[in-house]
């Protein structure tokens, strides 16, 4: 089980708590009637699916609801640190473990 650390409850809590929300720091188009159709395809399908750190957005649905951000190792699933939505992305190594892989 994976337990993950909400930074609004601060506390780690089982994953089946949250839902995963999509990869994380996807800007919108300002104006979406403005773009083609290939450019809002890219927006709405096409995310990075890197193999190692990766930063995502995860929401604590059976907790406070707020979404919030992980960076998470995609083969190990370690989260290397979780975030507030507006906060810069923080670099894995620079953080300290909040989360942990418990098989």
């Amino acid at each position: 089980m994976l337990l993950i650390r909400c930074p609004f409850c601060e506390e780690g809590r089982p994953e089946v708590e949250f839902r995963y929300a999509g990869e994380a720091h996807v800007a919108r188009a300002a104006d979406p009637m403005a773009e083609t159709d290939a450019a809002w395809a890219e927006y709405l399908y096409l995310r990075t699916n890197p193999k190692g750190w990766h930063a995502e957005r995860w929401q604590h649905v059976h907790g406070c609801g707020r979404f919030f951000n992980a960076i998470r190792h995609t083969v190990s699933d370690r989260i290397a640190v979780t975030y507030k939505p507006g906060e810069a992305r923080p670099e894995p190594d620079a953080a300290q473990g909040s989360g942990e892989v418990v098989r």
